[in-house]
């Protein structure tokens, strides 16, 4: 038996072959495309073609063509977007892993490039495994809450997806026609998938399909309660915010940071030193304290949470002023303007955030004092935070200090 895996005895498994590899690429067809454009317009939602304030990736040039205001509604297209996308990815691994194997002798031929077609193939499958396995660790780690990798996750998952998507549109169209061939049920090994020597079988290829499959749905039922309402939550064993809710009482649902991890004291939050500033178009301020605040005509909203790493919330009741009645207070009249938020928090890539005039004018967005009938909870941003319908849940900014309403 070869030792080297660039003999192509070396690779004996009779289950590779142009079928399970084809069929392995077309699930891995329909679910990158889903999750890329599901990525882009968490992109959207993090950056609505707005200003640098959000804006992650400042070098992106032409990559940003696409972005546009993100939409108000309906109220749970946040939750939803990015819920598939993290469930969906997730479920791709074991798919994804099975495919890297399906192909791995390839990586080994000899010469490299037999042609220029063959050379532009192997150059496309560098960035094609490299992006590919770049994009799935980093989602991953970041679903995790593991910061591990160098730099932000927001520039580097972004310019990655975009690398890989490239690699794999060129491998797409260049391996389409062997693909029809192999889903079409020809025999005919071509492409050297095949083992020449092939070892005695222990399991068929379907069966191997099966056990893919099998991976997959049992990542799918430990990761996508942490996006869905009730019992499967539970069940959500590998999502940091999967299980029961934290907690009793009005607060207890989920969240990322706590008021301690965000350097929030309750000498900050004290009625005597806390003051909102709120800042018009025309330049006028006013400063309300959280009793001004209460005095004010207060509404009602049912809004979920939905964060980027794929967990959401249910309908929370918040309960507090609109953005458009605070613009309205500092002198903007009609139309209002975009705002400029600004929290007590010490650090973090989104103390600061920016949120387009139509987030604003939307009767649902408000500056909540109270959730599900009782007083916000320091971890829930007292003593004032924003809730949006639809937006990125580091767009509704706990702890606010100040609203700037001004064109951005």
């Amino acid at each position: 038996m070869a030792r080297s895996p660039f003999a192509s005895s070396f690779w004996r498994s009779p289950l590779r072959g142009l079928w399970l590899t084809s069929v392995l690429g077309v699930v891995l067809l329909g679910g990158i495309t889903v999750l890329f454009v599901t990525g882009l317009l968490s992109y959207a939602a993090y950056n609505p073609d707005l200003s640098p304030v959000n804006d992650k990736t400042p070098g992106k040039g032409v990559l940003g063509f696409y972005l546009f205001p993100w939409p108000t509604g309906p109220r749970w297209l946040y939750r939803l977007t990015q819920g598939v996308h993290v469930t969906l990815g997730v479920t791709l691994v074991p798919v994804l892993l099975a495919k890297l194997w399906s192909v791995v002798p390839l990586l080994f031929r000899l010469p490299p490039a037999r042609s220029l077609t063959h050379a532009l193939e192997r150059l496309s499958l560098l960035f094609l495994v490299g992006g590919a396995l770049f994009e799935f660790v980093t989602g991953v780690l970041n679903i995790q809450l593991d910061y591990v990798f160098p730099g932000s996750f927001y520039p580097l998952h972004f310019y990655g997806a975009w690398v890989f998507f490239a690699a794999f549109a060129v491998h797409v169209l260049l391996k389409a026609p062997a693909a029809r061939r192999g889903l079409r049920g020809l025999r005919e090994e071509s492409g050297g998938l095949a083992a020449p020597e092939p070892a005695e079988p222990t399991v068929s290829r379907r069966g191997a399909l099966a056990f893919v499959g099998g991976g997959s749905l049992l990542l799918f039922a430990t990761t996508v309660g942490q996006n869905v309402d009730g019992v499967p939550r539970r069940t959500a064993l590998l999502a940091p915010h999967g299980g029961a809710e934290p907690g009793s009482g009005p607060g207890a649902f989920q969240i990322n940071k706590t008021a301690r991890y965000a350097g929030i004291s309750a000498a900050d939050t004290s009625e005597e030193a806390w003051r909102l500033v709120v800042t018009g178009r025309a330049g006028r301020t006013v400063r309300l304290s959280r009793a001004d605040l209460l005095a004010l005509p207060q509404h009602e909203a049912a809004l979920p949470i939905a964060c980027v790493e794929g967990w959401s919330t249910s309908d929370q009741r918040w309960r507090g002023v609109r953005l458009r009645d605070l613009a309205a207070l500092a002198g903007d009249e009609g139309d209002p303007a975009d705002v400029l938020v600004e929290s007590l928090q010490r650090h973090g890539a989104f103390r600061r955030a920016a949120l387009r005039a139509n987030q604003v004018a939307d009767p649902r967005s408000l500056l909540a004092l109270a959730v599900n009938g009782g007083e916000l909870t320091p971890d829930h941003g007292y003593p004032a935070r924003v809730v949006v319908p639809a937006a990125p849940g580091v767009l509704n900014t706990k702890w606010v200090a100040r609203l700037t309403f001004e064109d951005l």
